[in-house]
């Protein structure tokens, strides 16, 4: 399958950045922003303060029109995930039937408990869900620095198509048909993250760091498993690779939130100083499906009990360090 036209639903970073990505691909690119003003200030100065010193290309086409934008072959969601049913919803009625239309958001949607492509599939029944996720920082993306994501959708196909209209010299999409696996991986780190942030942030060393990694992939891992996900995938870009990316450096808004926790702020104070991550809403309901599924994940049931208020954050160290000694599986 062949997909020429392709429409960036958010004028975000992330936003910004696949839409240079595609059009590096030799696509036709649209991207929607949901202000009239802010795709005129857009279209003017082909630059965005979301993505200081990026300009997009000349040949990529901003609009303010849903109908404009959905003249195209697939929609990338570039939408925050708490946001994507409102914006599934809104494209529905313009949505031709079987139109790819891919997440790009991590996470879990509160209170439906629903992934992304189940957001997709309930609130667009035309479309056809898929999901991209991966190790990928939009500035790196934006600037075309070397990076390598996953492409999940059902039908294969569309996933070969998809992957092949955004791969490039600098972007390179592998393709699988396993959306739980992607989507749980994607969701997972942004949680574990924010630990890794925490531990960085009360200084407790590599080794608390390496040891929070290894266990929180671990609790990745079972949750995958009881889920239906493929272990190939959780070991795989969008599973560990992401992991790794997310657990090492402030670059990520979740790791960032996990410093500003660990170094003493309360949840609010963090959110208002690095800004909302995804994280903060994954985590709470995450740990209500493991519990769900009798999935033992620790580490996330800390962070969700951390950022709720009901532990401190020594607490929750605490609980975590005396838990019964048991075998490494």
């Amino acid at each position: 399958m062949t997909y020429q036209r392709l429409s960036i639903i958010g004028a975000g970073s992330w936003g910004l950045a696949l839409a240079g990505t595609a059009q590096r691909a030799g696509r036709d690119v649209t991207i929607w922003t949901r202000s009239v003003s802010a795709a005129e200030a857009l279209a003017a100065t082909r630059g965005s303060p979301r993505l200081p010193g990026v300009r997009i290309d000349d040949n990529i086409a901003v609009t303010a029109s849903l109908d404009d934008a959905v003249r195209c072959d697939a929609l990338l969601l570039a939408v925050p995930a708490q946001a994507l049913r409102e914006v599934a919803s809104a494209l529905t009625p313009l949505i031709t039937n079987g139109m790819p239309v891919v997440a790009c958001a991590k996470g879990i949607e509160r209170g439906t408990r629903k992934f992304m492509t189940e957001v997709i599939a309930q609130s667009a029944p035309n479309a056809t869900p898929a999901m991209l996720s991966g190790p990928s920082f939009a500035s790196d993306v934006a600037r075309g620095m070397p990076t390598a994501v996953t492409l999940a959708c059902a039908e294969e196909k569309v996933a070969v198509g998809l992957a092949r209209a955004l791969g490039s010299m600098t972007f390179r999409p592998y393709h699988t048909t396993d959306l739980r696996g992607v989507e749980i991986g994607g969701a997972a780190k942004n949680v574990l993250a924010i630990a890794a942030g925490i531990v960085s942030g009360r200084g407790l060393g590599a080794s608390a760091a390496a040891a929070l990694t290894t266990r929180g992939f671990a609790e990745l891992m079972r949750f995958g498993r009881a889920l239906g996900a493929r272990p190939e995938t959780l070991t795989g870009l969008s599973g560990l690779g992401d992991l790794i990316l997310s657990c090492g450096t402030a670059q990520s808004r979740n790791f960032s939130l996990g410093l500003a926790l660990g170094k003493g702020l309360s949840p609010l104070d963090a959110i208002a100083s690095t800004g909302l991550a995804e994280g903060v809403y994954t985590a709470s309901v995450l740990d209500e499906m493991a519990r769900a599924h009798n999935v033992d994940m620790p580490v996330v049931a800390a962070i969700s009990d951390v950022l709720a208020g009901h532990v401190t954050i020594d607490e929750a160290i605490e609980r975590l360090m005396m838990r019964p000694f048991r075998a490494e599986a």
